[in-house]
Parts: C-alpha cells; sequence; structure tokens
C-alpha cells in the first residue's frame, strides 16, 4: 500500500513578487513564485519549479555570475544559498530584518545587501570551504533612510546604493586612497535605479517621480589607488567617525556632496551632473517603479506605475521604444545576458513576459489568474489541465511544458465547475454569471453558451461520459439542469433539493447522475428514457462533494462533519465511511487564540476524487493537508502538506505567546484605531487609502483531480496549481523477489540469449537502469516471439515502461515495435480486465501523442526545407542558363563586328 507521488511542479502562477533575474546562458528566467522558484526554458519552451521552499513569500533574489548558486531572501530577512544543479538548499543565514535588494560583484567574489539604513557587502559562498558561508566583510553605513538599489562597478572594486533619502552614495568596496564615500543628491524622489557605466565610474540615477541624472567622475576607475592599511577607516565605520577622519571638501552644488578629502590633502575623486532627463513630458504623471540597465548596449529600460515601459539609449536620453502592456504596475524589470531580451514582471496581475526590444515582438507571454483558482480538470489523455478561476478565467495549461496556451475571458464572474469532455476537444464550464459554455480547443472559441430559463448562479458541473449532455447544479433556486450539447436545448430540470445543490457527478458506465447539497441529501437521477429521481438518501449532514469510482460502481460523499461515507450504487447501502476529523489537520490563523489541532474541528473536506484505478481516494478542503485515504480498508495512506509558506494564514501549528498581548493577538490590535483628530480607521486599512485593506490569504484547497494516465494528480489551492507526479527515476520496488534475482544473474542470462528470462527477472528486480539495460539489448528479430511467451503480469509493467522512455529515447521504431507486438498479442487479455489498465492505457496514448505531433513537426520543418533548397537550386540554374545565353549572344555580337571589320 504505497502512494509514492513527490511535489514535480507549479502551474498557475508565473510570479507573485520580487525581482526577475536571466542566467548566464540567457535564455532562461528566474522567476520568484511565492516561496518557490520557477525556471523558464526560453529555448526550449518549458518551465520547471524547483522542489525547495523558503519559509515566506521570495522578496529579492541574486545569481552567481558562474551561473551555478543563487540566494533567495524572503519577507523576514531570511536568505537559502541553493545550487542551481542539485537543485538543493547548501546554506540557510538570517538577517534579522527584510532585505530590500541583492547583487553580486561581476567577479563573483563579494555579494552585498540593504538591510535598513545599512549596505552589507559579504565574501560570496562556495569559493571555499567554510562552515558558515556567509562571512561579513565590511559594513557601510552613512545613508539617512533604507537602501534600495545597487550596482557594482565592472571591476568589482565600487559600488553605489540609491535610497529613500533622495541620495546616491558611491562607496569603495576595497580601501582606496581616493574614494571612501561620496554622496549624490538632485533627486526629489526616492531613487530606483542607479547604474555605472561599463569601464567606468560615470553614474545613473533614477528616481520615482521620473527624474534621470547623468553623473560624470573626473577620476577613471583604474585611477583608484587602494589605502595602506593603517591609513584606511575601521572595519566598521560609523556616520560619525567618517565626518571626524575626512575634511568636508567645498559643495559643488545642491546635487553634490563629497566625504572625500583626507587630512593629508590629497586629492579626491569629484563628480558633477552632466544632464537631468525626465520621464514624464507633457504633464502625464507616472511613477518608476522598476529599472534595468545593460552596460554594454547602454540601454535602459523603465517600468512605470500605469503598466507601461520605456526603452532609452544612454547619455543621449534618446527614446527606441515605448509599450504598454497592462494596467497595472511593473514590478521588476530585467535584461539577457547580450542585452537582446527583456523580462517584464507585475505583481498585481501575476504577469510575466519577455520582450526581443529589437524586433520588437513577444518570446514569452504568461500570466497566472488574476485570484484564486477554484476548480480544474485533466484532459483524457492527461497532456492538457484546464483551470477556472474567481477572475472569471478559463486557462488551458500543457503538462509537459507548464505554459498556458490559451485563455478564455467569456465569462463575467467566478468559474465554479470546468470539466473536459471524452473527445478531449471540447471544455465545459459553468460561472455564477449564470452561464454554462462550451469552448472549442480546435478553433479557440466559444460555440456554444446554455443558459436558464430564469437567472440563477451556478455552483457546479457534470458532464456525462459520452460528452452529449451537460448538467449544471444551482446556488439560489436549488435545481439541476440538464441540456444536450450537441443542440443547445435544455433536456430537463430537476427538482427536489431544499438548499444549494453543491456537487454533481455522472457515472463513466451508465447515464446515472449523483447531486450533492446542503439539504444533507444526495440525489441519484436517471437521465435518458427512464428520466427521473431514482432515489434520494439522507446522509445527515451538508454535502459538501460527490464522486463515482471509475469503473461507475461506487459513490463517494463527503459531509460538513468530516466523514467520508461510500455507497453502493446499485442498492444505494453503505458499504463504508471514513472519520477524517483527526487528519484534516490545518493551521491556525494569526487571529485565533487556540491551536491548530483546537481550530481544525469544524472543517470538513470539500472536494474528492478516486485515483485511476479506484483503489483509493484523495480529499482536500479549508486546510493545507490533502489526504489519501484507501477505501477497502479505511486507513490513511498519505498525507500531503501543501505549502509551508508564512505569508499565508492558517499554516502555523501552535500558539505564539510571544504574539499575544492582554488585548488579544497583536495582528489584531495593529489594524486598530486611528491617530486622535482623525476618523476610526476600519480594520486593514492603511492610512492615505480608507479603501484599501491588508490580509493574509488563507491557504486552501479548493479542488483535486488525478491524472487518467495514473502517474500524476493535481491540486488547485491558494498558492497555485500544483503537481505532484511518480518520481519513477528514484523509486526502487521490487516484486516476488528471489535469492537468485541479481544484476550479475541478468547480464548472464543476456550472453545466453535467454531474452525472455532476463526481461522477466530485470523487472522482478525493478531497477531501471537494468531494465533499460536488458531490453535495448533484444534483438528485433525476437521481438514478436518473446511478446507472445511473456505472462500477462508482465505486459503492463513492459507498457508502462515504454511509455516512460517513449518521451527521451532516440529509439523510437524499436519502441514503436514493441508497442505494436505487445498489443497484438495480449489485446483481447487487456480489454478483459479494461478499467484496470485504463490507467496504463491513457499514460501509453499520451506519449505516443507527443512523440507524433514531435516527429510531425520535424518533418514538416525538414520539407519546407527540402522544398527551399530545391527551389534555391532550381533559381540558381536558370540564372546560370541565363549567363551562358548572355555570353554566347555576346560572343556572337563580337563574332560580327569583327566581321564587318574584315
Amino acid at each position: 500500500m504505497k502512494f509514492a507521488y513527490k511535489f514535480s511542479n507549479l502551474l498557475g502562477t508565473v510570479y507573485r513578487k520580487g525581482n526577475i533575474e536571466f542566467l548566464k546562458d540567457g535564455n532562461t528566467v528566474l522567476s520568484p513564485v511565492g516561496n518557490r522558484v520557477t525556471l523558464f526554458d526560453l529555448k526550449s519552451n518549458n518551465a520547471e519549479t524547483l522542489p525547495f521552499t523558503t519559509q515566506c513569500n521570495i522578496a529579492c533574489l541574486a545569481i552567481a555570475p558562474d551561473g551555478c548558486t543563487a540566494i533567495l531572501i524572503d519577507e523576514e530577512g531570511e536568505a537559502s544559498l541553493v545550487s542551481l544543479l542539485s537543485k538543493s538548499i547548501l546554506h540557510t543565514h538570517h538577517f534579522r530584518k527584510p532585505i530590500q535588494c541583492i547583487k553580486y560583484s561581476p567577479d563573483g567574489k563579494k555579494f552585498a545587501v540593504t538591510k535598513d539604513n545599512l549596505v552589507l557587502v559579504y565574501h560570496a559562498p562556495g569559493k571555499s570551504r567554510v562552515i558558515n558561508p556567509f562571512q561579513l566583510y565590511r559594513t557601510f553605513y552613512g545613508a539617512y533612510g533604507e537602501t534600495t538599489s545597487i550596482d557594482w562597478t565592472t571591476d568589482s572594486r565600487a559600488f553605489a546604493v540609491g535610497g529613500k533619502d533622495m541620495n546616491t552614495r558611491v562607496y569603495a568596496a576595497i580601501k582606496c586612497d581616493n574614494l571612501i564615500v561620496y554622496s549624490l543628491g538632485g533627486h526629489k524622489d526616492e531613487i530606483v535605479g542607479c547604474y555605472f557605466e561599463k569601464e567606468s565610474l560615470d553614474l545613473y540615477t533614477v528616481s520615482r517621480d521620473g527624474a534621470l541624472n547623468v553623473w560624470e567622475c573626473d577620476t577613471d576607475l583604474e585611477n583608484l589607488h587602494p589605502a595602506n592599511e593603517e591609513e584606511v577607516l575601521p572595519y566598521s565605520a560609523s556616520v560619525d567617525e567618517i565626518e571626524n577622519k575626512d575634511e568636508a571638501p567645498e559643495t559643488r552644488s545642491t546635487h553634490t556632496e563629497s566625504q572625500n578629502m583626507d587630512v593629508e590633502g590629497k586629492e579626491k575623486i569629484l563628480y558633477h551632473r552632466l544632464a537631468k532627463y525626465f520621464f514624464n513630458k507633457e504633464g502625464n504623471f507616472n511613477n518608476v517603479t522598476s529599472t534595468s540597465f545593460h552596460k554594454d548596449t547602454h540601454i535602459l529600460v523603465t517600468g512605470f506605475a500605469s503598466g507601461s515601459f520605456h526603452i532609452h539609449e544612454l547619455p543621449d536620453f534618446n527614446l527606441i521604444h515605448s509599450l504598454s502592456i497592462s494596467d497595472h504596475q511593473i514590478t521588476s524589470a530585467s535584461f539577457n545576458f547580450t542585452g537582446d531580451w527583456l523580462a517584464l514582471a507585475s505583481s498585481t496581475l501575476g504577469q510575466l513576459l519577455v520582450w526581443d526590444w529589437q524586433s520588437e515582438s513577444y518570446i514569452m507571454k504568461q500570466q497566472g489568474h488574476f485570484s484564486n483558482m477554484l476548480c480544474l480538470d485533466y484532459s483524457p489523455d492527461g497532456r492538457y489541465i484546464v483551470t477556472g478561476g474567481e477572475d472569471g478565467k478559463i486557462k488551458v495549461w500543457d503538462t509537459s511544458s507548464s505554459f498556458c496556451f490559451v485563455t478564455f475571458s467569456e465569462h463575467s464572474a467566478g468559474v465554479t465547475g470546468v470539466q473536459f469532455t471524452s473527445s478531449g476537444q471540447v471544455i465545459m464550464s459553468a460561472s455564477l454569471d449564470g452561464t454554462v459554455r462550451a469552448f472549442d480547443l480546435h478553433r479557440y472559441r466559444n460555440f456554444r453558451t446554455f443558459t436558464s430559463p430564469r437567472p440563477t448562479q451556478f455552483a457546479s458541473l457534470a458532464v456525462d461520459s459520452s460528452g452529449e449532455l451537460v448538467s449544471a447544479g444551482s446556488k439560489d433556486t436549488f435545481e439541476v439542469f440538464v441540456w444536450s450539447v450537441r443542440t443547445g436545448r435544455l433536456l430537463d430540470l430537476l427538482t427536489g433539493h431544499e438548499a444549494p445543490v453543491v456537487s454533481l457527478s455522472f457515472s463513466s458506465t451508465s447515464s446515472l447522475l449523483a447531486s450533492g447539497s446542503w439539504d444533507q441529501t444526495v440525489t441519484l437521477w436517471k437521465i435518458g428514457e427512464e428520466k427521473g429521481a431514482r432515489e434520494s438518501v439522507d446522509v445527515g449532514h451538508d454535502v459538501m462533494s460527490v464522486s463515482f469510482r471509475p469503473d461507475g460502481g461506487e459513490l463517494a460523499v463527503s459531509t460538513l462533519n468530516a466523514e467520508i461515507t461510500f455507497w453502493n450504487v446499485q442498492t444505494m447501502t453503505q458499504t463504508g465511511s471514513i472519520d477524517c476529523r483527526h487528519d484534516i489537520g490545518g493551521g491556525r490563523g494569526e487571529l485565533d487564540r487556540v491551536s491548530a489541532k483546537t481550530s481544525s474541528f469544524g472543517k470538513s473536506f470539500q472536494t474528492l476524487c478516486y485515483t485511476a484505478d479506484g483503489e483509493s481516494i484523495i480529499a482536500g478542503g479549508q486546510t493545507k493537508n490533502v489526504c489519501v485515504y484507501h477505501v477497502r480498508e479505511g486507513l490513511l495512506m498519505k498525507k500531503f502538506e501543501v505549502t509551508r509558506n508564512l505569508s499565508f494564514d492558517a499554516v502555523e501549528e501552535f500558539l505564539d505567546k510571544r504574539k499575544m498581548t492582554e488585548f488579544g493577538p497583536s495582528a489584531m490590535i495593529e489594524m486598530g484605531e486611528g491617530e486622535e483628530g482623525t476618523a476610526i480607521k476600519l480594520p486593514g486599512v492603511r492610512s492615505g487609502d480608507m479603501s484599501s485593506r491588508f490580509y493574509k490569504p488563507e491557504i486552501r484547497v479548493s479542488c483535486v483531480r488525478f491524472s487518467p494516465t495514473g502517474r500524476e494528480w493535481a491540486a488547485v489551492t491558494t498558492e497555485g496549481l500544483l503537481i505532484y507526479s511518480l518520481d519513477a527515476n528514484f523509486t526502487f520496488d521490487p516484486f516476488d523477489l528471489d535469492i537468485d534475482i541479481t544484476p550479475e544473474n541478468i547480464r548472464k542470462e543476456i550472453k545466453n540469449k535467454e531474452y525472455s528470462k532476463s526481461i522477466m527477472m530485470s523487472f522482478r528486480l525493478n531497477q531501471t537502469s537494468l531494465i533499460n539495460e536488458v531490453f535495448e539489448q533484444v534483438p528485433v528479430n525476437n521481438i514478436e516471439v518473446i511478446s507472445r511467451n511473456l505472462p500477462d503480469v508482465y505486459v503492463e509493467k513492459l507498457l508502462t515502461f515504454i511509455a516512460s522512455k517513449l518521451e527521451k529515447s532516440p529509439h523510437l521504431h524499436f519502441y514503436l515495435l514493441w508497442c505494436r507486438a505487445l498489443l497484438l498479442a495480449h489485446g483481447p487479455a487487456l480489454k478483459a480486465r479494461a478499467v484496470k489498465v485504463m490507467a496504463l492505457m491513457a499514460n501509453l496514448q499520451k506519449a505516443l501523442t507527443r512523440k507524433a505531433e514531435e516527429v510531425t513537426k520535424v518533418c514538416d520543418n525538414n520539407y519546407y526545407q527540402i522544398e527551399y533548397i530545391k527551389a534555391l537550386a532550381i533559381q540558381r540554374r536558370i540564372h546560370k542558363v541565363t549567363e551562358q545565353e548572355v555570353d554566347l549572344k555576346s560572343d556572337d555580337e563580337i563574332s560580327v563586328l569583327s566581321m564587318d571589320d574584315t
């Protein structure tokens, strides 16, 4: 009894907050998604969410210049050193306070972080073997407000820091005679970005109000003179010590202030402003929210709060391009290594796009749901996942690339149910706007809209196994509507419930429809010729969810008292029940005064789904846990904790007395009364905006579904769409193991050309690398004979292995021959146990379809390339014939002229 599924990917959310960065190859974008990190490979067109997590949402990140490691810092100031090669956390370090920005030096030996009004420079981890990789090098003071941005010089000997005090300070990372700290003013708002020119100390500073200052330094970068040890400032010099040691020079104007004149009168570096430019022209005020500068091409990009961005060439401030991508602010911007691609992200929309500014085209454009997702469903072959959200949008995701390839926005309210039809080419959806819509995946359009005779809100959806009927449950009239997909007509109106119909499910083998309602009843309806209510059962508590077993012989019902009951469909008698109140778990909200164990009472599972084989059932609800139960034994097989992100509410397990006061939880008191002379603020209102609210979203699981292939399952949560799949590479699960089943004996059987025996022995040991070694040594001529003589118990295992190898192996024809031989030899036996092998065949079909698409694409490319080469050859031949004719004509003319001369 095993359920060896592990987290594999995160879909539905492409960006949450923080800065985005390109890897060294320039083709991969690193995007923070909550407390996880997603890699978007733009070359191979796929995305991968790394398996590690941080404690809270990631606030900023930095990638080492060699591209092997990265540092992730969350909202609470905890830094995680991660390896991008092994995809694991190497070390953690807590800064104790939030960090605004982090930046590696170009040589990769140091990195700087901004903490309050300080700048901390550390030795870069990974260069030497030490117990603590985060070793502090120096602490730099001088700012009068929070520091927000950092940039290093090309040689890593100096860096500039911008802050909320409207000043930019240039510090010497090494100890220099002619530079300690130099302060630049000239702005009327906080600094958003500051950037050095390549191989220079010249500087550009950008403020939030849309001003750009160009600063020129009178000293070249190579003229920074290292100081002697006895002349330098202490390791951590305070502002007073800096002022006492350095003589104040003459102030050059309101925009420059130097603190760099030594008592010996040595010449120091000086800055003067060359120009000042403004992004907000013609009175259009627009705050700058993000910037990025590419030093090789001298290109500056600025993102604005209105959702537009500008690309300028510096230092002349020539506008190259201006584009608006949304109505919400651009949170982060970044150039790739070559400067050709520009990545932009918006945290409000959860949008991430990569723009080629030279060709003015999108390389990638992805956007998650604007608000929480509510429902999902797998396509029959397991290749696609469709999700519906509170924002009224329906998105279809490719499970192999993790990209959304189509979005439908016809609904005007939240989508409460989505489902694929049996063909896999039509998506049905129900919404609170009172419509049920059908979408075509061939033409990407809404080809049918179903409505009720009088306006109502639909809370549930179900499609029958043939794809001909669709039903929806009403939230306010307590009715069930049944339409014909082909004609769009309302076929039946099922009444009898006395509360909202929150769940519907069609049987896969008959026209039975099960409906669950808050009136504590489950009703079975016969749809078709013998239409009407077949039987209604009182389950004693409000029904949260109903689900048929894949073979249609059993019905599972989840109720409000945290209990799952199982019913025989033929006799409608209860065959078993599972008490889940001790398993449902949950977390303690920040306003709760009790622990998580006490607060879990009263919660229930709101979504159910059988596994592909029908042996187990997956349940999720208003908690952070997804539980898997064995139906026959009634035991908890495994509990998945979908997140440990403390940025969500209801995640903590225990009561923290440090956050409790005599007046209650500190989180509630901080949102309390206002200042004297002002109106009392509502809870959660920030000063200055009476309509704005601050809240922590509560973690919950809205829907769970199992893939028809049996290889993965998905859960829609507050964090996003989580995919859990079987990790075949690290699973050792032998069966019928004997003392003689060893790798040495298996290889000996191969040498003796006992291929059937060696295949069976390798599957009994069940080691993937050994199976692959044995399998690919079988001669092609023996495939049909071995397939006919193979016992049935090994056929399913062999087909599963072939399905896993089809997607990656270059021996396509070899595996197709195996697949054909096995299906021809054992087709009738597989058909007899169709219910048991349904997931296996769906997985095989998914692998074959995906491989067919790849081969078709390659063949089409080759065909058009060959046609192009043939056309070029014809043109070249025609051109050569024309040249020969011209040469002959010119020779004839010359001969005629010579005859005339004669």
